[in-house]
Formats: C-alpha cells, structure tokens, sequence
C-alpha cells in the first residue's frame, strides 16, 4: 500500500495545493470519519482549540484525535491547526466578516484605519510570496498561447476585465469568460493550445471551477489566481498564485490581487519589450489627443 502523503509545514506534499475535505474524509475509516467531519465542516468553531480541546469537544482523547490528524496525512497537529485556519479563511461570509469586525471595535476611525493596515500587510504579503520566475515562466507561455481564456465572475469580474484590457493593449489573444454561458462557450473549444487564467477567491465561484476543470480536461494549460492553497482554483490548476482578500470588509479587499495582476502585466510587457514600445508607439497620438479625451475649449 502506497504511503500517505504528510503535509507538513510547508503545507504542500509535492503539489501545488492542499487536499480537499472529501478527500481528507476518504482516507479514514466510516468511525473516525464521522467523528472529525463536523471539525472540517465548522471550522471556525473548532480552530482554536488544542488537540485535548478538540478531543473533549469531540468527546474522546487526545490520542485518538492525534491519530486522525495522522491518517488523514497531517504530520502534526500544529499542521492541521493552519489547514483548518485555512478552511476557516475561505469558508467565512460576509456576515462572518461584518459581524467580526463588529465585535473587535465599534469605532469607525479604528476600522478605517484598520482596513488599510490589513492592506497594507496583504501587499507585504504578496511581496515576499511572489516568484518573480514563475511570472516570467507564464509571459512566455502566454505569448505563445493560441487562446487566453481568463475566467472570473461577480467581484472578480472587474479583475477579468482589468487583466483582458492590459492583455489587449499588449497584443495577446485574450477572452474573458464572465458568466456560466461565456465560460461554457469558450470551454468547448478550448485544446492544449489555450491558457486559462482562473480568479476566484475563498470557496471559488461554481462557474469558474467548473469552467477550469473542464479546460484542463481538454488540455488548456490552467493558471489559478486565488488566496489560499486550500481552493478548488488551486487544486484544477496546474499552477497557481496567491494573493489574500483577507479585508474587515465584508467585501473583501482586492488590493492585492490587483496588485498581482500587475506584475503578471509587466511581466508581459517587458517580455517582448521592442514588440511593447512599438505597439504603444502607434496608440501614442491617440493618446495625446484621441476623440477619448476630455479637453477644455
């Protein structure tokens, strides 16, 4: 029998993502799985405890609560811990996150002030994550792709439409793909010869997961823009980058993920930098006094 895999610190165990819940459930048997499945369907409930903690909510022992933890591929508890905070992170609702806030302060100046500093370390956080070679890796994959299909939907439509912009500037075959009918259209001809960049956050848009499954089983090279490992986007994807949305907001925050198409945009840029300057060369007088543009008589 084939050893299970131990995800560990680094919350990977040879791939680009952690295992989902059904397939955490899968490597148990029926006893031990319908002990730990309320742990891994209420997360929030349960994510501060100690091991003897979650074992008397559970009403066993710490050692048999261990030994689930290990079956399941944890290689300690501390890794579970951070695996339930991350199911915790993309399962809350707007309400979770309104209610929150709510009851840490009241004052508005202190919310305020608290968002942008919760920005502020998303960004930090993007800076020391980012693999500037992986960006670089996906601008050369992305010239040389037939089709660029980028999905995304609801909040994140504003994403898509940012990232097919800039992409169109550039000269690259871009789609967006922003309701279940235009992913459902470009999916069905999407081969090996296509990117799809899928962005969706905590538990990932149903149309943008399926959408993403059904091109990479068509052969689409899959990219996802997500926030957390734990997400469908990043399990479908063949490569993925991070940025966090974590926000007091109810809406979540977008600043990083903008941030992060950014670079994906430079990156391009400056990949073909003659084929860039020369494009913006012939969209320069345009620029500088196209119909577009506001000016005063």
């Amino acid at each position: 029998m084939a050893r299970r895999p131990k995800y560990g610190a680094s919350g990977q165990a040879g791939r680009p993502h952690l295992p989902s819940v059904s397939d955490l459930l899968a490597r148990l048997s029926r006893r031990r799985r319908e002990l730990i499945r309320p742990v891994l369907e209420h997360p929030r409930e349960f994510v501060l405890l100690s091991v003897r903690g979650l074992a008397e909510r559970l009403r066993t022992d710490p050692a048999t609560t261990l030994r689930i933890v290990q079956s399941m591929g944890f290689a300690s508890f501390r890794d579970f811990q951070r695996y339930l905070h991350e199911l915790a992170v993309i399962q809350a609702t707007p309400f979770d996150l309104m209610r929150d806030a709510t009851a840490r302060d009241s004052d508005i100046p202190s919310h305020i002030r608290g968002t942008l500093d919760r920005d502020l370390r998303n960004l930090q956080g993007l800076r020391h994550s980012i693999d500037a070679e992986a960006a670089l890796r996906l601008a050369r994959r992305l010239y040389a792709a037939r089709r660029i299909l980028i999905f995304g939907g609801d909040l994140a439509i504003s994403l898509v439409h940012f990232l097919h912009y800039n992409f169109s500037i550039l000269g690259l075959p871009a789609f967006s793909g922003t309701t279940p009918g235009l992913v459902s259209h470009l999916v069905r001809t999407a081969d090996r010869r296509d990117v799809v960049l899928a962005i969706s956050f905590r538990r990932g848009l149903r149309q943008t997961v399926e959408g993403l499954k059904q091109a990479r089983a068509k052969g689409a090279y899959c990219v996802g823009i997500t926030d957390t490992f734990v997400s469908p986007v990043a399990r479908y994807s063949h490569e993925c980058f991070l940025a966090s949305i974590d926000s007091p907001s109810f809406a979540g925050s977008y600043v990083a993920p903008m941030a992060l198409l950014n670079v994906l945009i430079v990156a391009c840029a400056n990949y073909r930098r003659a084929r860039t300057l020369s494009l913006l060369h012939e969209a320069n007088k345009e620029q500088l006094s196209g119909f577009r543009w506001y000016r005063e008589v």
